[in-house]
Order: C-alpha cells, then sequence, then structure tokens
C-alpha cells in the first residue's frame, strides 16, 4: 500500500564520509546498499520523487587539498570528480533493487553521465526515476552543499534532506561536549548568527532565499530517510 509522506518531491543530500560507513575512507559497500536500500524501499512505497546529491569527502575533499597547498581550483575539480566516483556508485546500487536511475554531471563526460540538464532532470522525476547529482555546481570554490541548495531551487523541490552521521543539529560540538543539547528546530537565521556549521553560509542563503526547508537526521540508523519523509520528529527541522 502506498504510503503518505508529507512530501512530492525531496532533494537528498549524502555526504561522502555517510558512504565510507566506519572506514572513514573510500566506498562501504554495505553501507551503499543500505542506502540504494532505503531509497528504493522509500520510491516503491511512496508517491515521491527523489533526486539526490552527493559529496566527495571519502575520497577526495578540495579545501583540505588547498589547505595543504594545491591550486584550490585544481583540488577543488578533483573533489567534484570524487562525487561523480560516489554517485556512480550508488546508482549500481540503487538499480540492483530495479529503481531507474539517472546520473546527471554539472561537467560533461558522456560516456558515463548525463550532462546537467534542468529540464530533463525534472522529466526524470516525473517520470519516477531518481536523479543523482554529480560534479558539484561545476565550478570550484562551491561546496556539494551550495549545490544541494541550488539544484532543490531549479526543480522546485519541497525539501532538503541532509543525511548526517549525526542525528540533527546541537547547540554545541556533541564530540566535545557530552552535555550538548540537540535541536528539535530553528531557522536559516539561528543557523548564521550563531555560526553552526551544518552546511556552509552561501547554502544556507540560497535556502533561506527559496524558501526551502531543511531536515538534518543520522542516516546510518536504518529507516530514517523514510521516517522523515512520513513526518517523524527524529532530527532538526531548518525552516
Amino acid at each position: 500500500m502506498t504510503e503518505k509522506p508529507i512530501y512530492s518531491r525531496v532533494l537528498l543530500k549524502i555526504s561522502g564520509e555517510a558512504l565510507s560507513g566506519t572506514n572513514g575512507y573510500g566506498i562501504d559497500p554495505e553501507m551503499i546498499k543500505k542506502i540504494a536500500a532505503e531509497i528504493s524501499d522509500v520510491v516503491k512505497t511512496t508517491d515521491i520523487e527523489m533526486a539526490v546529491v552527493v559529496g566527495g569527502g571519502n575520497i577526495f575533499r578540495g579545501i583540505a587539498g588547498s589547505a595543504k597547498g594545491m591550486d584550490r581550483g585544481t583540488a577543488d575539480y578533483m573533489g567534484m570528480l570524487a562525487t561523480v566516483i560516489n554517485a556512480l556508485a550508488l546508482q549500481d546500487a540503487i538499480e540492483k533493487f530495479d529503481i531507474e536511475t539517472r546520473v546527471q554531471s554539472a561537467i560533461e563526460m558522456r560516456q558515463i553521465a548525463e550532462p546537467y540538464i534542468r529540464r530533463r532532470a525534472i522529466r526524470h522525476l516525473e517520470k519516477g526515476r531518481i536523479v543523482i547529482f554529480a560534479a558539484g555546481t561545476g565550478n570550484p570554490f562551491f561546496s556539494t552543499d551550495t549545490t544541494a541548495a541550488l539544484r532543490a531551487a531549479e526543480i522546485n523541490a519541497d525539501v532538503i534532506l541532509m543525511a548526517k552521521n549525526v542525528d540533527g543539529i546541537y547547540d554545541s560540538d556533541p564530540s566535545v561536549n557530552q552535555d550538548a543539547q540537540r535541536l528539535d528546530s530553528l531557522s536559516y537565521l539561528d543557523l548564521l548568527n550563531n555560526s553552526l556549521r551544518v552546511m556552509d553560509f552561501t547554502a544556507v542563503s540560497l535556502c533561506m532565499d527559496n524558501k526551502i526547508p531543511l531536515e538534518v537526521f543520522a542516516v546510518k540508523k536504518e529507516g530514517n530517510i523514510k521516517r522523515v519523509l512520513l513526518g517523524e520528529n527524529i532530527g532538526t527541522s531548518v525552516s
């Protein structure tokens, strides 16, 4: 039976670190299979149209390369290529569950992905296909958080789902302060004013200007993607 979610079109942002599982680097086959199974379950049991943006931090992070002396533009392009690797791996895992998937790359590479074309992406979503956006915005100096905000605005997504290793936004770093409190909800201005780095400031501003809500939750707990989409309060809502 089709379940009734509270959204109709969503953009799921998955960090590269989430794909590495407990390894901290590279792609964990079991973790990517788990995420693919959850995404496939959502598409099969609801009427949701889903797009995905993947990070590349499990393979290469541009800003880290720049900090070690690399040219920032070159380092960022390398990071974009890392997101393409992750996107292809996720596509392969999702299609094993008999869900049609398309990878669209902001950097043209016709042999392995479609070029990013907004209207084509929307048509894929309308036909029930999952669209994975790779290679960031195609420009250096922009993060995949900004890519998520930009693509969500372009495809008219109802919400951005931020699938992270932590179960929401805290008033301080929970890995440092064991008394840190999880926040159930806050505004984009709260994120900016309190420098809560759940996403970079460019992405926050884009979301705020386009009135796109954000749901931050832990991706490693099984079933959480569907729980968020069905309206359960399991993380932090930003609007």
